[in-house]
């Protein structure tokens, strides 16, 4: 290792000279000694390419001070851009210098040289002397018409990217495939220069009839990094046809909205909300290839977490930001509900999808024993053609977190007999792997827990420390256990709604939750990560 470095060394001082006297001359013998020594010369950047990428821009200058000296003759000479691959491995190369996130002056100047000099390794097959010299004669120096040709450029291979998706199987007009993986290759270091956004555009959308996909792995890669760090602002069907043509990418994507819940100390349902709208994954899950995805993933993080709340609660607001997404997308779905959700019942997916806001308050109760009835059948009777079994039903259920808060009021406001049908339900909702057995003795404790409630409504004065164990809660029960959490979702909803509630919440949320004071976690109100 340490010999390739002495080497390498060694070689940069000798094609440093060599680049030196081509630039100084001009002469037939400069251009014959160049063309002789295209060949080493490539090899030698592909070296130097292979050494760069593994530094950082600062210990790129440190080990090699005159790197950009090196490149820029390098990038002027034609014979070299002429030549094989070497204009590629040289756009690699310049790409290594980039601060991704310039600290200062010195480091934003030397990002603009780069793209200059990009801009103009683009455009300096396209001038010949003729027209170089026609430009100057116009009093128009290469900073002016640099970026002007690099937008035309864009813009006409943009133009011919679509009429070659348009034109089908007419192989005669169809851009090449080699083509269209070269021009991906090629976009890679420019991705996030405002005037080339027509053109990767355009190569997402446009789909080839070759059966592997043709576009390079590190152009959706960079693309899709450019979208997560809001580098690059691209239409939703493009960010749609990448995440449909690269699967690492929409995974990528969904690890990425994790991050920043797990990253962030304290999330309220709305910053949760802001997460996962500004993620662009709600509105790219109406295509129903990207929704399978992402519902997979959140099956994996709800599993992996036991049903963890948090996961619970985030899984219920990118839901809601789904459907309004679906809404806004068509009035008409052009894409059945099954398609969305293949293995649950058709009814019971139709009934849960509509907002608990619009049930007027006469018609709870029926609602939820409906409800009730289509997931019992699906769970217990495996009707309705619910191929999934419980979690499966357990799964499309939770999702509509709204239904859960309509038991509980309904439970809590009502004086009669707390029906059977609403007590499996909340059952159900916390703990979907019991058996029929198991379920029926969580709701008599849960019936136990409302007439205790019940009969504390009915008294002059309320305190924390009543509320804990008319609710049979104590110190020595785990928090995380399902009943436990059914029976502190009750108690949370009883102080909401109780005369005289308000003024103990804050204690009874203390005592009861296993986060700790209030502000950090109530229903409806957050719900931390």
């Amino acid at each position: 290792m340490a010999q390739d470095s002495v080497d390498l060394s060694c070689d940069y001082q000798f094609w440093m000279q060599k680049l030196s006297v081509w630039d100084q001359a001009s002469t037939l013998e400069t251009q014959q000694d160049t063309c002789v020594h295209l060949a080493r010369f490539q090899e030698f950047l592909r070296k130097m390419y292979e050494a760069l990428k593994e530094m950082d821009s600062n210990t790129i200058f440190e080990r090699f001070p005159t790197i950009d000296q090196l490149l820029a003759k390098a990038c002027w000479n034609p014979f070299i851009l002429a030549y094989d691959e070497s204009q590629k491995i040289l756009i690699w190369c310049l790409c290594c210098l980039i601060n991704k996130e310039p600290q200062n002056s010195r480091q934003s100047k030397l990002n603009s040289w780069v793209q200059g000099v990009l801009s103009h390794i683009l455009s300096a097959l396209r001038f010949d002397k003729e027209v170089a010299l026609f430009t100057q004669g116009l009093g128009y120096a290469p900073i002016d018409y640099y970026p002007g040709l690099l937008k035309n450029m864009v813009l006409s291979l943009a133009s011919e990217l679509r009429e070659n998706h348009l034109n089908g199987f007419n192989t005669q007009r169809r851009m090449t495939p080699e083509r269209l993986a070269s021009l991906s290759r090629v976009c890679v270091p420019l991705i996030t220069l405002p005037d080339v956004d027509p053109l990767v555009e355009a190569l997402l959308v446009c789909h080839g009839h070759e059966p592997q996909e043709i576009l390079q792995p590190e152009f959706f890669e960079a693309v899709n990094e450019a979208i997560l760090l809001k580098k690059i602002s691209l239409p939703m069907s493009a960010v749609v046809c990448l995440w449909l043509r690269h699967l690492p990418s929409l995974e990528k994507a969904m690890l990425h909205l994790f991050e920043k819940l797990i990253s962030s100390e304290r999330n309220c349902l709305r910053r949760i909300e802001c997460f996962i709208k500004d993620s662009l994954l709600p509105q790219a899950a109406c295509h129903p290839a990207i929704f399978r995805v992402v519902d997979e993933m959140f099956r994996c993080a709800l599993l992996e977490t036991d049903g963890a709340p948090e996961i619970i609660a985030t899984i219920q607001v990118f839901t809601q930001c789904f459907l309004e997404a679906l809404e806004k997308e068509n009035k008409q779905l052009r894409f059945a509900l099954k398609t969305y959700f293949p293995y649950t019942s058709p009814s019971l997916a139709m009934v849960l999808l509509q907002d608990p806001q619009d049930v007027p308050r006469g018609r709870w109760l029926q609602t939820l024993k409906h409800i009730s009835e289509l997931l019992r059948e699906a769970v217990e009777d495996q009707t309705h053609g619910s191929r999934g079994g419980p979690l499966e039903s357990w799964f499309l259920f939770i999702r509509f977190g709204g239904w859960a808060e309509m038991v509980a009021e309904q439970l809590l406001r009502s004086a009669a007999e707390p029906p059977a049908a609403l007590l499996w339900l909340l059952a159900f909702y916390y703990s979907p792997r019991d058996g029929r057995q198991q379920r029926a003795q969580t709701m008599v404790q849960v019936k136990a827990v409302l007439g205790h409630l019940l009969a504390m409504s009915r008294s002059s004065s309320l305190s924390a420390w009543d509320l804990q164990t008319a609710a049979g809660q104590d110190t020595d029960t785990d928090p995380r256990a399902p009943a436990q959490q059914l029976i502190r979702h009750l108690l949370l909803h009883f102080v909401l709604w109780a005369p005289g509630g308000h003024t103990i919440a804050r204690d009874v949320v203390t005592l009861v939750s296993p986060w700790g004071p209030a502000s950090e976690y109530s229903p409806g109100m957050s719900s931390p990560w």
